[in-house]
């Protein structure tokens, strides 16, 4: 049964160019969504902000334009800014690193000339840079899909794998649409040929 190579609606998880009836190769996006971006900038303005607050206050000197120190005491007020924005810019630091880093991104492929999968994953600098598993296409079981709702809202792709754990297939953090879930499911239990749980 061959593969379709039509675009999956969600950019996190999508099908390349150069999928075929042998071939399916589908990007994870990992840590350069558009929310951390967003998320990163927005910290690390509040963590310069109450950083420069603070040694406004410390050194009688106002460092930002249009505020006003005058009778603010450095002790408790400025020491606790300064702590914040501390804290703000660690936050932010790491949160860069990551998105330089693209923690999570990687792909998924799925080759039948070889009769291998490899999910490859990017991880922290070091060791375990990169993440890679690799199986036999023969023990591919089932595609499971996992819809959990309510506070922490779950939306998954698995390959349930003779003899291992299931693999999760999809990104981690920001759910994926149930739309988007599904298809994607739907694509790669009829690429492999494999039952598909969950619906």
């Amino acid at each position: 049964m061959a593969a379709s190579t039509a675009p999956n609606s969600d950019p996190s998880m999508k099908s390349d160019d150069h999928s075929s009836t042998d071939l399916l190769r589908q990007d994870v996006l990992g840590s350069r969504r558009f929310s951390n971006y967003f998320f990163a900038s927005i910290v690390a303005i509040g963590g310069i902000g109450f950083l420069l607050s603070s040694l406004s206050i410390y050194f009688h000197v106002n460092l930002i334009p249009f505020s006003r120190i005058a009778g603010v005491d450095f002790i408790p007020q400025g020491a606790a800014m300064g702590f914040y924005g501390v804290a703000a810019s660690l936050l932010s630091l790491y949160l860069w690193l990551a998105i330089v880093w693209d923690i999570g991104g990687g792909y998924n492929e799925f080759d039948k000339r070889s009769g291998e999968a490899s999910i490859v994953r990017q991880g922290f600098p070091g060791k375990n840079r990169q993440i890679e598993v690799t199986y036999s296409l023969s023990d591919t079981q089932a595609v499971k899909v996992v819809l959990q709702d309510g506070l922490n809202t779950k939306r998954c792709l698995y390959l349930r794998v003779k003899g291992r754990a299931d693999i999760p297939l999809t990104r981690v953090g920001q759910p994926l649409p149930i739309s988007a879930l599904e298809n994607q499911g739907a694509e790669l239990a009829r690429f492999l040929e494999v039952p598909l749980e969950g619906l």
